[in-house]
């Protein structure tokens, strides 16, 4: 649990540390996230890397690295930003019943506010997770955010929640958490 929660904290310092470098601020003036002429609609493609963390009822907490790929398409109305998006993460997360989660597939719907070159986001689906024993398909909802470094890549981070019924044989409710890292391609 310690790593988990240094990679939160990591994510958080990552995210101040960026701030002023997204600011548009002129002496003397409060800053401004949004620089005119930036538009988050179109298609995106890139990597994840991060960390996931088993936690299931009755059972020790499991974790392990995990990374992927997403695919996704956003459409910017202006201050809202909508969009869906699907992500495979691979993985090798231990359950205590002998198995392991070998991957989580995601299906997601997005809704931001576009600060200008930073998107902020609440993101919910639907999640499979492939184990060595079994399958199971659960909810998946979490946070997120995504900065425009150029008008054709974006670097951010997102924090995921996923709630299986039985996860790995474990024959109880099973949650999943995951923190990563993310570059995508915009296009």
């Amino acid at each position: 649990m310690t790593r988990f929660a240094f990679a939160i904290a990591l994510t958080a310092t990552a995210i101040v540390a960026a701030a002023p470098l997204m600011a548009q601020d002129a002496p003397g003036t409060a800053p401004q996230l949004r620089e005119t002429g930036t538009s988050w609609t179109g298609g995106y493609a890139g990597v994840q890397l991060g960390y996931g963390l088993l936690d299931s009822t009755g059972n020790p907490d499991e974790d392990a690295a995990l990374g992927g790929v997403h695919l996704g398409y956003n459409h910017d109305f202006g201050d809202v930003v909508l969009g869906a998006e699907l992500d495979y993460d691979l993985t090798d997360i231990d359950t205590s019943s002998g198995g392991s989660i070998d991957s989580i597939a995601r299906l997601k719907l997005r809704a931001g506010y576009d600060f200008g070159l930073v998107l902020g986001y609440v993101t919910a689906g639907i999640a499979q997770a492939d184990t060595s024993i079994d399958n199971d398909t659960g909810a998946t909802y979490g946070i997120g955010f995504a900065y425009q470094v150029s008008p054709d890549f974006t670097i951010g981070g997102e924090y995921l929640q996923h709630d299986f019924d039985s996860v790995g044989g474990l024959g109880a409710d099973s949650d999943v958490s995951t923190i990563t890292l993310r570059g995508s391609i915009r296009f």
